[in-house]
């Protein structure tokens, strides 16, 4: 791949070219009759059929804006005429088949729905009538079948509102269901859940918010208040989750679907797209351009070009169960911006830096408390406080920070330590077994602070207290255990042997891991403990192919006990 630069990033080419040359490596992958697109051999937890369906569908939250803002690329046009029509038609033998409760071909009718709406030109107007009609057939299936109560509702309105848009039947009911579904997971400053009993994560971002804006570019004769609502929602969501971004362009790992990397500025390009005034002009394209060079400058492909299943570089173990060889092609809806016309005064705008944002700052409804130290942003969370449903759920909502600069660590087992990497958290060392925050019972923040009630395991209740300082943070540990054990309160996991001049340090109560760009020291503060730096083992972290983990371990008695720790990184 190219490596990129912001200052040469200047022209509506130079993002073009940035998005085909994501896709043009997958050419050669698709099928004969191009409704599949095999570019791997790894499983997920839907049927094997669809996952080459999903790496076909994809690629159109790219190529759909991109055609709607008079790209062209006759090999690509003509690869999803072709595909669309055998995909669709039940005689074919590249036919999707049928649809079934929660399936995971809804997900993918939503990128072909944003391509009949974006560019109807390139993706309906070219099949042939007995063509519309068996992709007319094939999406209005998902108005049978049930949708998971979350952002997938937004998949049947999206669905729905494409079929409307072509005359071709549709059911308003699904749409008005799936809008009152949506209405009830909000819960202010722009902030929704996703769904009732979900997380607030990228989903937010990527997914409601994302359609949300959909919706008000084609229905806006239609539904005008709905679609003011999602406006202002939207504009209020900007002014929080700009504190996600970093100075340099990244956005803070946390959560699931990491693996769709820069989808995380996908809510600030459909804004673009949309013409809708969240922020600043210049700013915005100073956010989508900062995060997609630093993507682009990532090892996040392999060696034909492909995106790999991984976050900082390739990863498997970071991945969620319904991740497939061509799920990564989500991130796609980055390029959302591309739907701009080439006088728009978007391409002009100078990529302004960001604003003058606070220094601590607590998004009330995300649940987080938001710390820029020098150019890198720290997000301190309560924890999970859904069922554990996602593979790596505690890694991925349970530490206690989660960090631009340092990422998160996922554990190959928990049998030994190294292979545990358990960064930002504190793990408890049972019988050989390492266990770390798991269930949060109850927590509050406050002056940005937190106070959380948690359990790594039955017999273990936790009271943490989690307060940011100018150097980092420190964490007062109140421990109530029914057993004798040892506990590590961990730090950040930072990059070693890739980087220049690391080095670490081990006194009594201190422990340090120190590069050229960054380090992590953790220090006992009032209760006597051992320091120490772990060597990860290697692909734990999501960042960094090898780390060291500096920690302090602790003497765990039966009954109540109490332990400060100082946690610096600036």
């Amino acid at each position: 791949m190219n490596t990129y630069h912001v200052e040469q990033m200047k022209s509506k080419k130079d993002f073009e070219e940035m998005m085909l040359g994501i896709l043009n490596p997958l050419k050669p992958f698709y099928s004969e009759k191009k409704a599949l697109l095999k570019v791997g051999h790894t499983s997920c937890c839907y049927e094997d059929s669809t996952i080459p369906m999903e790496a076909f569908a994809r690629p159109l939250w790219g190529l759909a804006p991109y055609w709607a803002g008079g790209g062209r690329d006759p090999e690509f046009e003509e690869i999803y005429k072709k595909g669309l029509a055998a995909g669709t038609d039940p005689d074919n033998s590249e036919y999707w088949l049928k649809c079934r409760d929660y399936d995971q071909k809804f997900v993918e009718m939503a990128a072909i729905a944003y391509g009949i709406l974006m560019a109807p030109d390139k993706v309906w107007d070219p099949l042939s009538e007995e063509e519309k009609d068996h992709l007319a057939a094939w999406l209005e299936e998902i108005n049978h079948y049930e949708c998971s109560p979350n952002n997938w509702q937004f998949f049947c309105i999206l669905v729905n509102v494409a079929l409307k848009s072509q005359g071709r039947p549709y059911n308003q009911e699904r749409i008005d269901i799936g809008m009152k579904r949506i209405d009830s997971y909000y819960c202010g400053d722009g902030w929704y859940y996703d769904g009732n009993n979900g997380q607030k994560d990228y989903y937010i971002a990527f997914a409601i918010h994302f359609y949300s804006v959909i919706y008000t570019m084609f229905m806006d004769d239609a539904d005008h208040e709905r679609c003011e609502i999602f406006r202002d929602r939207a504009r209020k969501f900007a002014k929080q989750f700009i504190y996600w971004f970093d100075e340099d362009g990244s956005s803070i790992p946390y959560g699931r679907s990491q693996t769709y990397r820069f989808a995380q500025v996908a809510f600030f390009s459909i804004c673009a797209a949309a013409k809708l005034d969240v922020l600043p002009l210049p700013v915005m394209k100073g956010i989508i351009t900062r995060h997609l060079v630093n993507w682009m400058n990532r090892p996040i492909f392999d060696n034909a070009g492909v995106l790999s299943i991984g976050y900082g570089y390739p990863h498997l173990t970071m991945s969620e169960e319904y991740n497939g060889p061509g799920s990564p092609y989500w991130s796609m809806k980055a390029f959302a911006f591309l739907a701009l016309p080439a006088d728009d005064p978007f391409w002009s705008a100078e990529s302004a830096p960001l604003p003058e944002l606070e220094e601590l700052k607590t998004l009330e409804h995300g649940d987080m408390v938001v710390q820029r130290i020098g150019h890198h942003v720290t997000a301190y969370v309560p924890g999970r406080t859904m069922p554990h449903v996602f593979v790596n759920s505690e890694e991925k909502y349970c530490k206690f920070a989660y960090s631009t600069e340092f990422g998160f660590s996922v554990p190959r087992s928990q049998k030994e330590m190294r292979e545990a990497a358990p960064d930002s958290t504190m793990a408890f060392v049972i019988d050989g077994y390492v266990f770390v925050k798991k269930t949060t019972l109850d927590y509050k923040i406050e002056n940005h602070s937190l106070a959380i009630t948690w359990t790594p395991l039955a017999g273990i209740t936790v009271e943490t207290k989690i307060i940011p300082t100018e150097q980092g943070h420190r964490r007062e540990h109140t421990v109530t255990s029914e057993y004798a054990c040892e506990a590590y309160d961990c730090g950040f996991a930072v990059a070693m042997d890739s980087v220049e001049r690391f080095s670490k340090k081990e006194e009594k109560n201190l422990a340090e891991a120190r590069n050229e760009m960054s380090f992590c020291c953790v220090k006992a503060v009032e209760t006597e403990g051992e320091a120490t730096v772990l060597d990860a083992i290697p692909n734990s972290n999501v960042l960094h192919t090898k780390t060291a983990i500096p920690m302090v371990r602790y003497e765990i008695p039966k009954g109540t006990s109490h332990f400060v720790t100082e946690i610096i990184n600036a």
